[in-house]
């Protein structure tokens, strides 16, 4: 293999495992994760949250090794890619309605330390786009649809599967928590002038 290759995939697995372990930590803390990964050694490292990461990661990796491993990790990975593009389209959701509360709420522009220069535009953009490429992610499959193939099913299982993940994820989290969407004019903003 090829030194650079080698490098390139242990830098991104070295950062995949550190903003890994540290989101695990952080949404413990929050209470959004089991208590124990919260826990963090003499030097400060998560190491609960690591060694999960860890383990997760390496039978991920494991995956590869059995007669289907590349059909699995294929899933695994279509289930982690889609999901980025989610995340963004939460982003500009949240953009959209903190700048719609914050100056509902009488607040001025001019409070914050950085102010957006395409507002309204910039998140609504990305918000079309991101579910643009989430819909897009194999739109010719469905051009030709054939539903008695084994193989059709597959291929937009693998496509749109971050999909159902996050929906259950999302809605088991809203109905435990019983969360509802927060109207303008009661968002609280933690900020100093």
């Amino acid at each position: 293999m090829n030194a650079v290759i080698l490098t390139s995939v242990l830098s991104a697995g070295n950062s995949g495992l550190y903003a890994s372990t540290r989101m695990l930590w952080s949404m413990a803390k929050d209470r959004k994760a089991p208590k124990f990964l919260a826990q963090v050694n003499k030097r400060g490292i998560p190491m609960a949250a690591l060694v999960v990461t860890t383990i997760v990661g390496a039978l991920t990796f494991v995956t590869t090794l059995s007669e289907n491993g590349t059909v699995i990790y294929t899933w695994l990975l279509s289930a982690s890619g889609l999901t980025g593009f989610i995340a963004w389209v939460g982003i500009a959701i949240s953009h959209y309605r903190f700048r719609k509360a914050f100056i509902k709420q009488g607040h001025d522009l001019s409070e914050l330390k950085y102010r957006a220069k395409f507002f309204p535009f910039g998140p609504i953009l990305a918000l079309i786009l991101c579910i643009l490429v989430i819909v897009g992610q194999d739109y010719q499959s469905f051009l030709n649809p054939e539903l008695t193939n084994p193989d059709w099913w597959q291929k937009i299982g693998i496509s749109y599967i971050g999909l159902p993940i996050f929906l259950i994820f999302w809605l088991s989290y809203k109905l435990a928590r019983k969360t509802k969407i927060v109207p303008l004019d009661e968002a609280k903003f933690d900020h100093k002038k």
